[in-house]
């Protein structure tokens, strides 16, 4: 063991008339362990909850859209076939969206229409978020009592929000009347359309915002209670990696070309992933903060420790030792110092995270955050970054120290002991 080491070490151990430094050495220890463990915990969070967000989107949105700049798609059989066929893409289906308003008596909200076919579940996977009823009836439709009598009729299907049912008071195989702003011809001039609907199934998202404003209707339906006569709003597509969907969209946009218009997942919802990595680092830099007041601890620590070995330092140089040698015993005393409370920190954090993994200690406002709890994500890489910073600070913090040590003059020591 080279000797700048083994004094390093012999330092970290207290002596009676230096207790004081080491309580110091300790607290600075305990406040580099804190600020490791937080920002580890912090960006588990953060990446779990950003992940679980993106999962939902993911699971209940296509990764890719196609739309015409037109507004509708007309030959939408053939655009979906070429969409289909595009390399890396797994599944394809037209789709309608549009706003209607849903009433029953007295009970009138506004909410989001999509219209979907048969191909749809291939992309959007709907059938795992149903809490109630089956995707199949969707196409089927129901009979229910006729308004005002007990004589059933045939409607058809219509799936709701959880929280959109909430609000109408509907359960599944009740109607619910829709009515759409675009008009129809009528004798008395242009009315809205309005039809009524069978609830066959209700879907829980998880994310409130999708809950209580979108329902699904059969295509041929929206079809019709939009009047698109034939036409779709969109295509919609699901790819193999969805993290490679920027690419397909991009290859896509080359094919198809004009009218046609190319999004992907992560261009549609770029606000919003935007303002979580930007979270991230803000919380990332801020939480560092702490890890620094720590080693502003240890700047004090290693400071007060020459001062009070300016003999033992006096001694080895006389007998030896180096300017160098003498700086390397408290950048290593320094460096053990932010290596224990590092591993510590580092340890502490991956423990908490398995807790709050495991038990829910924390519920959050599902309406607010889009989920009922936190989120924790863990990766090594997101460690090994935040124990290099942590040492780095180490380091830097233990530069003044040994400078000061290394250039304390021997002889002007010694004349006075």
């Amino acid at each position: 063991m080279r000797y700048e080491l083994l004094i390093g070490l012999r330092y970290l151990r207290a002596q009676r008339k230096e207790a004081f430094i080491s309580t110091i050495t300790i607290i600075s220890t305990l406040g580099l362990i804190i600020g490791v463990m937080t920002l580890n915990i912090v960006l588990a969070v953060f990446t779990g909850f950003e992940e679980d967000l993106r999962e939902r989107i993911l699971g209940f949105n296509p990764q890719i859209v196609v739309h015409n700049l037109s507004g509708r798609i007309v030959d939408y059989a053939a655009v979906t076939q070429r969409v289909a066929a595009a390399p890396d893409v797994v599944a394809a289906a037209p789709f309608i969206y549009g706003q209607v308003m849903l009433s029953v008596q007295q009970n009138v909200i506004g909410a989001a229409v999509r219209g979907v076919g048969p191909d749809s579940e291939k992309v959007i996977t709907l059938q795992r978020l149903l809490k109630e009823g089956s995707l199949d009836r969707l196409a089927q439709g129901a009979s229910v009592p006729a308004e005002g009598g007990t004589q059933a009729v045939p409607l058809p299907g219509l799936i709701l929000g959880k929280d959109v049912a909430r609000q109408l008071g509907v359960h599944v195989g009740e109607a619910v009347n829709v009515v759409s702003p675009s008009a129809a011809p009528s004798a008395v001039g242009m009315l809205p359309r309005m039809q009524r609907f069978a609830v066959v199934a209700l879907f829980d998202s998880g994310m409130a915002e999708y809950d209580a404003s979108l329902v699904y209707m059969d295509l041929h339906e929206a079809q019709k209670l939009f009047g698109f006569d034939g036409a779709v709003t969109g295509i919609e597509a699901r790819v193999v990696d969805p993290f490679a969907a920027k690419q397909v969209a991009e290859r896509l946009r080359v094919t198809l070309g004009f009218p046609y218009r190319v999004r992907d997942w992560m261009d549609i919802n770029y606000n919003l992933f935007a303002a979580l990595r930007v979270g991230k680092t803000v919380y990332f830099i801020v939480l560092l903060l702490i890890v620094l007041v720590a080693t502003f601890n240890i700047v004090s620590t290693l400071i007060m420790v020459v001062m009070e070995k300016r003999k033992d330092i006096a001694i080895l140089k006389s007998m030896g030792a180096t300017r160098a040698g003498v700086g390397r015993i408290f950048v290593l005393k320094g460096m053990i110092i932010g290596g224990i409370g590092t591993v510590v920190g580092n340890v502490g954090g991956y423990l908490v995270c398995l807790l709050l993994g495991h038990y829910r200690f924390i519920e959050l406002p599902k309406d607010v955050y889009a989920i009922d709890t936190l989120k924790v994500k863990m990766y090594p890489e997101y460690f090994l970054a935040v124990s290099v910073a942590s040492l780095l600070l180490c380091l830097l913090a233990t530069v003044y120290p040994a400078r000061q040590a290394a250039r304390l003059p021997p002889v002007d020591v010694i004349r006075y002991e």
